[in-house]
C-alpha cells in the first residue's frame, strides 16, 4: 500500500527517467528555430565548429549533445524528409546513455539511432552500427548515410560481398561503419 502511494505521487523510475529526458529535449527542441534558418552551408558550418571543439577537447560531447541532435534533426529533414518526433529523440538520449531503447517495427529504430551516432562520431574514432542483415546494412548506410555525408562523415558499410581483409578493413575505416 505505501508503495503504491510513492508510485502515484513520485511516479515509478522510468516515469521519472521519461520527465528527464524530456526536460532535454525541450532544451533540443528550443532549438530547432535557430537551426531551421541557416542555410546548408551555414548548417555544416556549425556542425563543423562543434566537431572541432569536440576534437580540441575544448568541449565534451555531453556539452555539445543538444545543439548535435538539433543539428541532425534539421538535416534529417533536408536529405530524408524525416523528421524525429520528441519520442525519438528521447530514444536517442536513451542510446546515448548506453540503455537500451525498446520500439515496436515502424516506430524509427534506425533514424533514432541517428542522434548518438552523429554525436559520438565527433571524436574522430568512429561509430560502429550494428544490425541483423544484409539487407538492412545496405539500407540503412544508404538511407541514412545521407544524414551523415551531409554532416562530411564517410560512411562504410560491411556484408557478406566484403570477403576481402583490405575491403573489410577499408569499410571499418569510415567514420561510420
Amino acid at each position: 500500500m505505501i508503495s503504491g502511494l510513492i508510485k502515484k505521487v513520485f511516479g515509478t523510475k522510468n516515469d521519472r527517467e521519461i520527465k528527464r529526458y524530456q526536460k532535454r529535449v525541450n532544451v533540443i527542441n528550443s532549438l530547432e528555430p535557430k537551426y531551421e534558418k541557416m542555410s546548408d552551408d551555414e548548417l555544416k558550418e556549425a556542425f563543423l565548429k562543434l566537431k572541432e571543439q569536440v576534437q580540441k577537447g575544448d568541449k565534451s560531447l555531453e556539452d555539445v549533445l543538444d545543439d548535435s541532435f538539433a543539428i541532425t534533426r534539421e538535416v534529417s529533414k533536408r536529405t530524408t524528409s524525416l523528421r524525429h518526433y520528441d519520442v525519438q529523440m528521447i530514444g536517442g538520449l536513451v542510446l546515448n546513455d548506453g540503455n537500451i531503447a525498446e520500439m515496436k517495427t515502424g516506430e524509427g529504430k534506425t533514424l533514432v539511432a541517428t542522434l548518438p551516432v552523429v554525436l559520438n562520431a565527433m571524436t574522430g574514432k568512429g561509430v560502429h552500427v550494428v544490425t541483423v542483415n544484409d539487407y538492412l546494412a545496405k539500407r540503412d548506410a544508404e538511407d541514412m548515410g545521407r544524414i551523415y555525408k551531409f554532416l562530411g562523415y564517410s560512411v562504410g558499410v560491411i556484408t557478406a560481398e566484403f570477403d576481402d581483409d583490405a575491403s573489410r578493413k577499408a569499410m571499418y575505416d569510415a567514420d561510420i561503419t
